[in-house]
């Protein structure tokens, strides 16, 4: 186990590189699955997540090169086996996302029900129910989905909730169906854009891309060919509030600022301000850092909804410069009933946070927050938050259980230390028994 060690209140200056969108490559990579030739990924993140997501096609019998640091080369000639390793599948919600192209590409998987963060329960129906539609038969047999098809027919799917994976999983099913498929009420965050972007590259046919309503022709065989991941908003979204919590300024390059619009308005409700140049987005560390209320004088919500409203991977980190900003405001997670379970440990650190319900919290500030001896990461983007808070911390904070912030953030501590932060990873000693109890996270 390792710990980060932060001594706060330094502020972060110069430029810092936009790593790869987590959410992307963790679904463009098994979508290499549905050709038989060779497929290049660039500005793919070497972290946590995709890491497993990569031992899992290892274990399919896929060939896997990095190329360069960023630079992945993968080859599914041939599948060994349909079997998705029960282990590796409990360390990776997005695991669910290999039921489409092994059904398309195989006629069968058997997935063990997956694993990942604590920050709710997060149903499979709409994987279920669209894979259905499309002729799979599913079964839930010991604690796995076993299902087959002989042959995947197009179909009209209406999603029974705008989920990410549901939707990726439907075009990745439909892409190599017979016939065509229309999906209803689709996600279009900026990683299905992409996924959909890549399969149209390898010979897809996918219309309506960046809408709810998704139009898939499908087509015999899918080739090879090469696909780049955009940048990760929630990354750009962290690197924000660094920035605000340490009153430092930095330029975010390959920010892919055509996709932070409902992130700015929200930001700016916050009083956080920035300039987009180019590609590029510039952070001043002058900010007006104040809540600016509702009409009437009301206190204003931050509600996590589907894209392109704001996303609910962001919320801990809004939060978190909540807290230094003059006012009150309430944010409210209506999908994720233990989002904000971790702000008992902000408040900890001297932060003013009501939590009203499980989907609801009230932060007032500003706040002047202190460092800690001792604190966890429930999960990853809580993980992120409290780093932030350290950052703008008085004094030394040490996290533990920081494997959980590595599953969705690059090199964090060396992007953060070339900007001036005080940062660095230790081998952790013996945790607490009540706190190691507290952040275990185990499969659902």
């Amino acid at each position: 186990m390792e710990q980060f060690i932060i001594e706060g209140g330094h502020p972060l200056s110069g430029t810092v590189q936009a790593s790869g969108n987590k959410n992307a490559a963790i679904k463009m990579i098994p979508a290499c699955l549905l050709s038989e030739e060779p497929i290049t990924l660039h500005n793919v993140p070497n972290i946590g997540d995709v890491r497993t997501t990569l031992e899992i096609m290892r274990s399919l019998g896929v060939s896997v090169t990095w190329e360069s640091e960023n630079t992945l080369r993968i080859h599914a000639k041939t599948i060994q086996t349909t079997n998705i390793d029960p282990a590796l599948a409990g360390r990776i919600r997005a695991s669910i996302v290999f039921a489409g192209p092994m059904l398309a590409r195989c006629g069968e998987v058997r997935l063990p029900v997956p694993g990942g963060d604590s920050i709710g329960e997060r149903r499979l129906d709409a994987h279920v129910l669209s894979l259905k539609k499309l002729g799979a038969a599913i079964e839930l047999e010991k604690g796995a989905l076993v299902m087959q098809a002989k042959q995947l027919v197009g179909a009209d799917i209406l999603l029974t909730e705008a989920s990410v994976t549901a939707t990726e999983n439907a075009i990745m099913a439909s892409v190599l169906a017979r016939g065509r498929t229309t999906i209803r009420n689709a996600a279009c965050e900026p990683h299905i854009q992409n996924l959909c972007d890549m399969l149209n590259t390898l010979g897809a046919s996918i219309e309506g891309i960046g809408t709810n309503r998704l139009l898939i022709e499908g087509v015999d065989r899918l080739h090879g060919g090469e696909a780049r991941v955009g940048a990760d908003y929630m990354e750009v979204g962290s690197f924000i509030g660094a920035a605000v919590m340490t009153g430092g300024e930095l330029l975010i390059a390959g920010a892919d600022p055509q996709f932070l619009d409902m992130i700015e308005i929200s930001f700016q409700r916050l009083g956080v301000i920035w300039e987009t140049r180019g590609n590029d987005i510039f952070v001043p560390a002058t900010q007006p850092l104040s809540i600016v209320p509702d009409i009437g004088n009301r206190m204003p919500i931050i509600k996590a909804q589907p894209w392109p409203a704001f996303p609910p991977d962001l919320m801990s980190i809004a939060l978190v410069v909540a807290t230094q900003s003059a006012g009150s405001v309430v944010f409210h997670d209506w999908m994720y009933e233990s989002r904000f379970f971790f702000t008992d440990k902000l408040v900890r650190m001297g932060a003013r946070i009501t939590l009203c319900d499980p989907h609801r919290v009230v932060v007032q500030g500003p706040s002047t927050l202190h460092g800690l001896p001792y604190i966890t990461s429930p999960d990853i983007r809580a993980g992120m938050a409290i780093l932030l808070a350290a950052l703008g911390a008085k004094g030394e904070t040490r996290i533990h259980n920081i494997q959980q912030i590595d599953r969705g953030y690059e090199k964090v501590e060396d992007k953060l230390r070339q900007l001036g932060a005080h940062i660095r990873r230790e081998r952790a000693p013996g945790s607490p028994i009540d706190e190691t109890q507290e952040t275990e996270i185990l499969p659902h």
